[in-house]
């Protein structure tokens, strides 16, 4: 009787090593720079390679396999054979020293400067390209090369950032182009990041350099133990194949099947799945909380915090804006919904689709009832006649990548023409307009149930407006079970600020909510209510199951410390304990110990709260809240003149702030130089552009030296907002200082455009002080 095997070091080095040469013709893999960076428990896609060569070769040249590498023959795409790129009238070079690859560009002093390509960052349709400095920091140079073939207008270097200056966060050398934080997490497999707090210095380690077999699998060490006694007692390899990973990766819906009249499959069954937290890892945009909490067995946000539908990110109907990596518009779909997992359409081995782009929807949509002449009418076979061009827009980002909505919205002109939010229709057909797409559609599909339907866009525009009956279409919108989760979170997340019966009522039912982006919600939705309320809705998150649910919930309410009862105090502290830790964990950040810092001023540890403002402020000198939290600190020590001085700091470090300027022309208006003021409160305005609150205030401080300037501003902040009180405002400054002639006209304008937007008694009301 064969000996069951002892799974010693040294034999599973061999086992690596026999590995490896065996499907050495097959596969060539990348072996890793440093064999001890393998831990006991990640063994490396070498490994996976005897038993798995289909997968691998599927894998191997793909986006994951690509994600990182270091910087040899093999991988870099880029001409470094005396390339050069010229930007802003300046020659950058990128050249070789034997097999090393080296680039001479800017730095942040000015100095141009030669700095050796350590690794490169992706493969396709660009590739970008890293410099490791000696404090542990991996930085992103700005010039990317565009690996397209010449046809498609690739071939080429090109700057990603064009516009940025050193004062930008995402100039090169700074932290938004730092690989250790922004990248490093999903573009390496079993990545620490090894921050060191107290000397600001990286050590940070991974297992493979890029994302490997276990980046998507977990640990293959108990894996490849059952698989050796599997070898061993002869028994059959494939009944233990998934043995030893505690990840299911499978489809949720095994078997689809056809109802009578209706054109779109539905599943049989949906089984749970760990596959949708696995690729959202990476595949979405978020903040990390730690690199030690498990995302996959347990919740999501037990290690990451997933971005809301905010305006930063996505359009008011949810289609997205700024990049954000699929899962938070993948959630607002009916797909998911329906039990739909990333491989129903992408091999997950190689990424790429399973089948051709215009046969996909087909798995489950009869093509009988999706034709040229019954869904599309346009020309069949067509790029306009595919399912993606409507349902899923695409939208470029980095110059040249696009990428596909993944939310599968149906088109809705009609909101266009209300909201002003993009459609597809007018993206191609530019010559026409909403009015035209909306009839158009109207004629195409006259049963639609999707026309004129209510949706919580107009609720989100609303918001957006600041419309005055916003929070009832957003608390009815929380509760509307019909839509989807991490809408209904978005709801309530805007609900911040506005409080009446309704929203009380959502809060109330949403804290109670089994789903986490619900519950996570209602705490900024809560943020406008006085603390004993606020504190009667939040206190049951306080030990919510989840982490980022009870931590957030704890910063939320540790501003009122001071009003706490000790047992308050207790209850709140350790989900405070965990905020802190989370804080910590990102203190390589600016961020992260402003919130530090925070959190301490909130505690009454103003010392800590100054020395944690300050240090944000050396490590990351652009990010320009520390600098508004420390000036408004020194503020309420009655220490006006430092307070001034740190924001004069803060304006040269960032100019481009219009939160640091308006801080300082609040400050000189607090010390009665108003001439002065009224400069930094100017620039915060013309800055900032869409802020109201600044072109108001702003107005307000020009009254008594330039009145017409005053009017005029204010109108642009009533513009901006749509906010009847700053058009009030306006009104009120020209009737206090009245006078014949190009005032009393201002004044007229002004009054009646006012009557629109309110009472006629108060429109009379100001008359009367002219009178």
């Amino acid at each position: 009787m064969t000996r069951l095997l002892t799974w010693t070091p040294a034999l599973y080095s061999l086992f690596i090593l026999l590995s490896f040469s065996l499907s050495a013709q097959q596969i060539n893999l990348e072996k890793p720079a440093n064999p001890s960076q393998l831990s006991a428990d990640f063994v490396g896609s070498q490994v996976c390679v005897t038993c798995h060569q289909q997968q691998v070769a599927d894998w191997q040249g793909s986006h994951h396999d690509m994600a990182m590498k270091h910087a040899t023959e093999d991988f870099v795409l880029g001409n470094f054979d005396n390339g050069s790129l010229t930007s802003k009238g300046k020659i950058n070079r990128f050249y070789r020293k034997g097999e090393q690859y080296w680039v001479n560009i800017q730095g942040p002093d000015g100095n141009w400067k030669d700095y050796k390509i350590s690794y490169t960052l992706g493969w396709e349709p660009l590739q970008q390209y890293m410099i490791e400095f000696e404090d542990g920091r991996v930085q992103l140079i700005p010039f990317a090369w565009d690996s397209r073939t010449k046809a498609q207008g690739g071939q080429r270097w090109f700057n990603l950032y064009p516009d940025m200056t050193p004062t930008d966060e995402f100039y090169w050398t700074n932290t938004g182009q730092n690989w250790n934080f922004m990248c490093a997490d999903c573009h390496s497999t079993n990545l620490k990041k090894n921050y060191n707090a107290d000397t600001n210095t990286y050590s940070t380690t991974f297992s493979e350099i890029n994302v490997g077999c276990e980046a998507c699998h977990g640990s293959a060490n108990q894996h490849i133990t059952l698989a050796a006694k599997a070898e061993e007692s002869n028994s059959t390899f494939e009944k233990v194949a998934h043995f030893g990973f505690d990840r299911d990766l499978s489809k949720a819906v095994s078997e689809w099947s056809g109802e009578q009249n209706r054109r779109i499959l539905q599943p049989k069954q949906i089984n749970k799945t760990d596959q949708l937290q696995t690729c959202a890892q990476c595949h979405s945009r978020r903040a990390q909380l730690n690199d030690t909490a498990d995302h996959v067995k347990g919740s999501f946000f037990d290690k990451y915090r997933l971005s809301l539908i905010t305006p930063e990110l996505y359009y008011d109907d949810g289609k997205i804006y700024d990049e954000v990596y699929v899962y938070g518009s993948f959630l607002q779909s009916t797909m998911a919904e329906k039990g739909l997992t990333c491989t129903n359409c992408h091999d997950p081995h190689s990424a790429k689709l399973i089948m051709p782009v215009e046969s996909l929807c087909l798995q489950c949509h009869v093509a009988s009832e999706y034709t040229a002449d019954k869904h599309t009418f346009h020309a069949a076979d067509s790029e306009a006649s595919l399912c993606v061009t409507c349902h899923m827009p695409e939208t470029t980002y980095m110059e040249i990548d696009p990428r596909r909505d993944h939310s599968w919205h149906v088109p809705r002109p009609d909101l266009s023409q209300h909201i002003g939010t993009p459609n597809v229709c007018t993206s191609c057909h530019k010559d026409k307009d909403a009015k035209w797409a909306s009839e158009q559609l109207a004629q195409w599909f006259p049963q639609s149930k999707y026309r004129n339907s209510q949706h919580f866009s107009v609720a989100f525009y609303a918001d957006s407006i600041g419309h005055k009956e916003a929070a009832n279409a957003l608390a009815y919108s929380s509760q509307n079970v019909a839509l989807k989760d991490i809408i209904r979170g978005s709801a309530l997340h805007r609900m911040g600020g506005k409080n009446n019966k309704n929203t009380t009522v959502a809060l109330a039912r949403a804290v109670k909510s089994d789903s986490v982006m619900i519950r996570i919600g209602a705490i900024e939705g809560s943020s406008g209510y006085e603390f004993a309320d606020r504190w009667n809705i939040l206190i049951a998150l306080l030990s919510d199951p989840v982490l980022a649910v009870r931590t957030e919930t704890a910063v939320a309410l540790v501003s009122h410390y001071a009003e706490m009862s000790p047992k308050q105090k207790a209850l709140l502290q350790p989900a405070l304990d965990e905020y802190i830790d989370i804080q910590k964990f990102n203190s390589d950040r600016g961020f992260g110990r402003t919130n530090l810092a925070n959190v301490y001023l909130s505690l009454g540890e103003t010392s800590k709260a100054i020395e944690q403002y300050q240090q944000a402020i050396e490590i990351e000198p652009n990010y320009e809240v520390s600098y508004v939290n420390l000036a408004d600190l020194y503020r309420s020590l009655d220490k006006e003149d430092r307070a001034f001085t740190v924001l004069k700091v803060g304006m040269a470090a960032q100019p481009n702030s219009s939160s640091i300027a308006f801080s300082a022309g609040l400050s000189l208006l607090r010390q009665g130089q108003n001439k002065a003021a009224q400069g930094y409160l100017k620039q915060a305005a013309e800055i900032g552009k869409t802020i109201a609150h600044y072109w108001y205030v702003y107005g307000l401080s020009l009254e008594k030296d330039n009145l017409m300037a005053a009017s005029k501003a204010l109108n642009h902040a009533f513009e901006v907002s749509g906010n009847s009180q700053h058009k009030y405002a306006q009104c009120e400054i020209l009737a206090r200082n009245y006078q014949k002639g190009a005032v009393a006209f201002a004044f007229e304008q002004c009054i009646n455009q006012l009557g629109e937007f309110v009472p006629q008694q108060t429109v009379q009301q100001l008359k009367s002080i002219i009178d």
